[in-house]
């Protein structure tokens, strides 16, 4: 399942479930929305700064993916904000405690990975960083969005329209998402052949 030191792994699980836990806690206070809605911001706090580093050094699936306890726990945190959220604002200080945990070890894991991908120095802690606050911001950004209003069809037609220009560069210049290791030697060989 993991090859982390056991220690740092059940830090990871403690700062996963506190990440789920408190970007539920937000979606709670501040979007208003139900289980669904709350879940998933937890679910993109715990594991969303850990999806976008692995994506960017090429291991996918994203590791959270391969081992269930990492969406359990994120799931659980986010399910405990949306049941218990009015008893939760007592142990507030608890709960920022956990989550500076989680900030901590994710930065250090999200380091530690991108030197193993072979990164240099400045661009792992880069990827620390990233995937220490990277749900977080997603979050925040789902969030705001939904404080504000923007989404509807404006927002979706932005959306499409982002997504459209987004490709035809890809397709103009070229552009790819990174394929499965496997694959790229057949089509390399395939591109020889031609």
């Amino acid at each position: 399942m993991s090859s982390q030191p056991t220690a740092l792994f059940a830090l990871d699980l403690t700062g996963t479930f506190a990440f789920g836990l408190n970007g539920a806690l937000t979606a709670v206070r501040a979007a208003r929305l139900d289980v669904v809605g709350v879940v998933v911001l937890g679910l993109i706090t715990a594991m969303g700064g850990g999806f976008i580093r692995d994506v960017l050094i090429d291991s996918l699936p994203p590791a959270t993916l391969l081992d269930w306890r990492y969406y359990t726990l994120a799931t659980l945190g986010g399910l405990i904000a949306f049941a218990l959220s009015r008893h939760l604002r007592r142990l507030e200080r608890a709960i920022d405690v956990l989550d500076a945990v989680g900030l901590s070890t994710f930065a250090v894991i999200g380091a530690s990975k991108a030197l193993d991908a072979g990164l240099g120095v400045a661009p792992s802690i880069l990827l620390g960083v990233i995937t220490a606050v990277g749900g977080g911001t997603i979050r925040d950004t789902l969030v705001l969005t939904v404080e504000t209003g923007v989404y509807g069809l404006p927002a979706a037609l932005g959306a499409a329209a982002a997504c459209f220009l987004i490709r035809v560069l890809g397709v103009r210049y070229g552009l790819n998402a990174p394929e499965p290791p496997e694959t790229r030697g057949r089509k390399d060989s395939r591109e020889a052949g031609a």
